[in-house]
Order: structure tokens, then C-alpha cells, then sequence
């Protein structure tokens, strides 16, 4: 069973090792240089040289030059693990087991963009690890895999990103050595229980003080590593923030968010929030005092 990867993340990577490991025929590699679109881009070309993969670079998945290499390599499937650009009609019918995506939500709920980012951030319990056949809308074709992964309290970016790895390179294996099934363990998406969210901006990253604490706490999280962080300004100046506890404190009444409550024994600063109170655990170095305004 020849397969063809297509990827340029983490995820990716971990998908080629996995299938290395089960020691499935890869044909050839397409990835892209590191476009800055992708916070977790990573470079698969070390690793294809050294397992003897052909790998292959383009800026443009679906021109000609590329379907037509693609094609060269007579693949009975195509795995898209990884790729922010939507693949055309005519890259999607080349193999003859189609083209197998993947999407960390649990479709058809939540297509779209940022998914681990936007799980974190609206407080989600749980979320999914899923396969699917692609077409050319994003995230709505049949899912051939799917399994449920909790979301603890205490998760953010990576700790979440590394569940789903986890849980995909069983799946992977699984769908690998099951492909000339495929049509039996198709299930059709109902479009009507489906939502998109969308690509977030750097104004989603803002930290408003007014929110609640837990709100802020979430955008944190979501935000953090490989992400690009939660952002304040303080003196005209933008920080990051990459770690938060939330703070139960009494005696807080009639004070305005934004306010530096206290100094910590950590020397981390306790913030005033819509609601309660946050302290700031990992972020760039700044020099807070007690009583300034965020």
C-alpha cells in the first residue's frame, strides 16, 4: 500500500515517525519551507534523509508541477497531516483511496482554524482526535476515526497538542492497516450539527482585564507554546504571558481591572480582574510595583 504524506508541523512529524515505525511504504514527502504560518512548523527533511523518503518542497500544493509529481508516484492513498491551504478537486481524486486529512475537534462539531487554540480559550472539557476523507470544503468529508480526548484544568497548548499526537498515532496505525476497509468505516458528517470557527487575529491574543479571571486564564492557556501568547501593554509596551493561576481573594470589591493588587513572595504580580483576581506565573521580564494599572 503506497502512501504519499503531505505536512509541514509537528503533527506531521509525528505522523511520518509513526508510519515509519510501522514500517508503512512511504513514497514520497510534500512539504513546504518554513512560511512563518505555522507557529509549529517543522522541518521533515532531516528525517525523510535519513529513512531514504523522497521529500519534496513546493509553495503551491495544487499547481501543475506538483499534482503532476504527485501523480508520478502512482500512490493508493495521500495523507494530509498538517497543511493550512485547502487541496482542489484535482489533487483529491489522483489516489484511488482518496485522501485522508486530519482535524483535532470532534467534527462535525468546531471545523475551521486554530482548533487546539480555540478549544482551550472558550473552556472546552473535551475534544476529539479525527481522520477524514477530504474534499474541497475544510474538515466536512466522511471521518474514518474518531476518538474523544479530555481536556484537563490544568492543560494548555502543548500539554493538549501532545494528547492528540498521542492518541493519532494509534489511530494512524489502525487506519493504515485497515485502508482497503475504508468504505466500511465511513461516516458521513451531519452538516446541519456543524460551526466554523475562524482564524484567529492577533487582537484575540489581547488581554482585557475586564474579563474574568477564568477568561483570561483560558486565553492563556490557548496561547501558550508553540503558540504566540497572550499579549497586555503596560508604558506602551506589549508583554507576553505564558502561564496564569487564577486567584480566589476576598476583600476585593470596588477595585478597577487592570489594577496590580500585590507583589508575590514569588515576586509574580496579582492582577485585578472583571471578577477575581489572576496571578501572572510566566511572562516577559517587566517591572511591576503594587498599585500600577495594566
Amino acid at each position: 500500500m503506497k502512501i504519499i504524506l503531505i505536512g509541514a508541523v509537528e503533527f506531521s512529524k509525528e505522523m511520518l515517525e509513526t508510519l515509519i515505525e510501522n514500517n508503512s511504504k512511504i513514497e514520497a514527502v510534500i512539504t513546504s519551507n518554513d512560511s512563518k504560518i505555522n507557529s509549529d512548523y517543522y522541518d521533515l527533511k532531516p528525517l525523510c534523509i535519513k529513512n531514504d523518503i523522497p521529500c519534496h518542497v513546493t509553495d503551491d500544493i495544487n499547481s501543475n508541477r506538483t499534482i503532476g509529481l504527485i501523480k508520478s508516484y502512482e500512490a493508493d492513498v495521500i495523507y494530509c497531516f498538517g497543511w493550512s491551504r485547502l487541496l482542489k478537486k484535482d489533487l483529491i481524486s489522483l489516489p484511488p483511496l482518496g485522501v485522508i486529512g486530519y482535524h483535532p475537534t470532534e467534527l462535525p462539531n468546531n471545523r475551521g482554524r486554530h482548533p487546539i487554540i480555540w478549544a482551550l480559550v472558550l473552556g472546552l472539557k473535551e475534544t476529539a482526535s479525527t481522520f477524514f476523507i477530504m474534499n474541497e470544503e475544510a474538515d466536512s468529508g466522511d471521518i474514518v476515526s474518531q476518538v474523544k480526548v479530555k481536556i484537563d484544568g490544568s492543560d494548555n497548548a502543548t500539554s493538549l497538542y501532545k494528547k492528540l499526537s498521542s492518541t493519532a498515532r494509534e489511530q494512524v496505525i489502525e487506519i493504515t492497516n485497515n485502508l482497503k476497509q475504508l468504505d466500511a468505516i465511513k461516516v458521513k458528517q451531519n452538516n446541519l450539527k456543524s460551526n466554523i470557527w475562524r482564524k484567529r487575529s492577533k487582537k484575540d491574543g489581547m488581554i482585557d482585564w475586564r474579563m474574568s479571571a477564568e477568561s483570561i486564564h483560558n486565553l492563556v492557556r490557548g496561547l501558550s507554546s508553540p503558540y504566540p501568547g497572550a499579549h497586555f501593554e503596560f508604558m506602551q509596551k506589549e508583554y507576553k504571558v505564558w502561564e496564569t493561576q487564577i486567584m480566589k481573594l476576598e476583600n476585593i470589591q470596588n477595585i478597577e481591572p487592570g489594577k496590580v493588587l500585590d507583589i508575590g513572595e514569588d515576586g509574580n504580580p496579582i492582577i485585578m480582574c472583571g471578577d477575581q483576581c489572576i496571578k501572572l506565573l510566566q511572562l516577559d521580564p517587566i517591572n511591576l510595583n503594587k498599585g500600577d494599572y495594566l
